[in-house]
């Protein structure tokens, strides 16, 4: 699909916001470029975020990693009030359902939307046997009874997991609200009409109706308001069992969430279900995998939990795309594609930081996108943004493995006379066959090591980020000294080492990777990382008590408080953060 002549003023064909043109050029073959009029270059970290910094700014956004996992943007979300909302429409810091594993079993919990994007994608249907059909990139991944399949890997009778199609929320309407008035009040007589029936059952339940361990109940000392609640609930094609004062609905969780999107009751706290079981159902098998033949604008999420509910099943979020960009692996090939490019960039940041409330805090950059991949080379973006933050007294720090930062030594060299900055590149690795495997398309470590020779020998500090450390293959004294050494004879003042670290998504690509690469491995990394995105707290004390004396050795252990070292690095926590447990293997 070619967008080459779109410009500002026409109307876009992506709903990919401030959209100027798409462009592909010569000299990048196989790369289209999205320039886009940003309105906020300057993002907040989310508050449970373990990074010990606050602002970041991305120029960039590589979409072809991130875009592999998506969805239409009509698919309904299940939000943490009980209700959904269309996953086009979600935004950072909406609050919806994921689920984590519990005593054993996958349970429903509530969870944050951290990043929301779009793209356009060939697009797939799936549809199962209720009759829930879903529309996305033949990347997208389901949760299954067997765990996680992509779209394109789904065969007839695989099984989803989750409680099939959300219901359709009743429209507003004056008779809506005269039935749910008659169910909270008594004030009117029965009606027959649909939206009626809704809005009644909608105050009776609010009135008189529970819902736990996923079931409704409906006990209200009136008999006619259990007789008209009992017409109701026929009329709207539920079945129920009635008992002394009381009305049980029949099917369990999916018949109760289907009964509170129906009716829409208004007391949100009498919708939750935290903590329920997640299970398959035959009604949830799939019986037919389609390609469209079309290429449509999907949408996909970023979630704490790694996970979203999408429809009434399970569905994996892109997390890959912030963490796998972070520690260094396919960040080469996530940016080879598709780049969003925010061509404003320094003159939205400058405005920003003029606002009277900025407090001059301290912004990273490269801690997500690296700021100096290749389309910085043709966009020319970060000298702006130095500028932008230099003068307005902003102390920054940017972490990046492109030699293209080396253009913009000079301007970095100067402005740190007026406010801290701090530079690091990260290195994981002398291996070159290892680090083509791991990372292709990125700079070689020779390469990398030139680059922290250029900082310094240009008179600024630098650190390196030694990550992702891994077991078994680059975590042994004989494969982190020689690496020490050379980054200490580069000039840098400080190494960072941090192990390897599994969020959903990399988790699932890395377990494939090493079970193609070194089998032998796949045992022992059950055992690191069996219970969550962390390595287990043995091995990375292990780890800490290997490193020190070599960091000593090479004189690579100044302390972060010192001046040399000004780049934030992110926190390890002692134990695993809750509703990361998934399965490695």
């Amino acid at each position: 699909m070619r967008w080459e002549n779109q410009r500002a003023g026409r109307e876009p064909q992506l709903p990919l916001p401030g959209l100027v043109r798409s462009v592909t050029s010569p000299e990048f073959q196989g790369v289209t470029f999205h320039e886009v009029h940003a309105r906020s270059v300057l993002n907040k970290v989310p508050g449970q975020s373990l990074v010990p910094f606050g602002w970041t700014v991305n120029p960039y956004r590589g979409c072809s990693h991130a875009c592999t996992y998506c969805l239409a943007g009509d698919t309904p979300i299940l939000m943490a009030d009980g209700r959904t909302r269309p996953l086009a429409e979600l935004r950072a810091g909406d609050e919806i359902y994921g689920t984590e594993e519990r005593d054993g079993r996958r349970r429903y919990v509530p969870t944050t939307v951290l990043a929301h994007w779009s793209t356009v994608k060939p697009a797939h249907r799936v549809t199962l046997r209720d009759g829930t059909a879903l529309v996305g990139s033949g990347d997208h991944r389901f949760l299954t009874g067997r765990g996680w399949k992509h779209v394109r890997d789904l065969s007839p009778g695989d099984t989803l997991l989750g409680t099939g199609r959300y219901a359709t929320a009743p429209v507003d309407s004056p008779t809506y609200r005269q039935g749910y008035l008659a169910g909270r009040v008594r004030g009117e007589e029965p009606s027959g009409t649909r939206p009626w029936q809704q809005g009644f059952l909608a105050g009776v339940f609010d009135n008189a109706g529970t819902f736990d361990q996923g079931e409704v109940r409906i006990a209200d000392r009136d008999p006619e308001i259990m007789e008209a609640a009992a017409r109701a609930l026929t009329g709207l094609g539920f079945p129920f069992v009635t008992g002394p004062g009381e009305i049980r609905l029949c099917g369990g969780l999916a018949s109760g969430l289907r009964f509170l999107h129906t009716v829409d009751p208004a007391l949100t706290r009498k919708r939750k279900i935290e903590g329920e079981p997640i299970e398959p159902g035959p009604e949830l098998a799939v019986v037919a995998v389609e390609e469209l033949g079309v290429e449509l604008p999907l949408f996909d999420i970023t979630t704490g939990t790694g996970d979203f509910l999408a429809d009434g099943v399970v569905s994996h979020n892109c997390f890959a795309r912030n963490t796998h960009t972070y520690l260094d692996f396919d960040s080469g090939r996530d940016f080879d594609t598709q780049v969003v490019v925010k061509v404003n960039a320094p003159e939205v940041l400058a405005a920003q930081l003029r606002k009277p409330g900025w407090t001059r805090e301290h912004v990273a950059m490269g801690t997500n996108t690296d700021p100096y991949q290749r389309a910085e080379g043709r966009y020319r973006l970060m000298p702006g943004i130095i500028r932008a933050l230099a003068g307005s007294g902003t102390p920054f720090s940017i972490l990046t493995k492109g030699t293209v930062l080396t253009r913009d030594l000079p301007l970095l060299t100067s402005v740190s006379e007026d406010v801290d900055v701090g530079m690091a590149v990260s290195i994981a690795l002398l291996d070159r066959e290892l680090q083509r495997s791991l990372e292709p398309g990125t700079p070689s470590p020779r390469a990398r090591l030139d680059l922290v020779r250029r900082i310094t020998d240009a008179g600024l500090p630098c650190g390196v980020m030694v990550a992702p450390v891994l077991p078994g293959l680059t975590d042994t004294e004989e494969a982190l000294d020689p690496l020490f050494a050379e980054i200490a004879a580069a000039g840098a003042t400080r190494a960072t080492v941090l192990p390897l670290h599994l969020r959903p998504g990399a988790r699932e690509w890395f377990a494939r990777w090493l079970g193609t690469h070194h089998p032998d491995l796949t045992e022992r990394y059950r055992e690191i990382y069996g219970r969550g995105s962390y390595a287990m707290p043995a091995y990375r004390r292990a780890l800490a008590a290997r490193v020190a004396p070599l960091l000593r050795r090479h004189g690579l252990n100044r302390s972060q408080d010192e001046p040399a070292h000004r780049l934030p690095v992110q926190r390890q926590p002692e134990r695993p953060p809750q509703g990361e447990q998934l399965t490695l293997l």
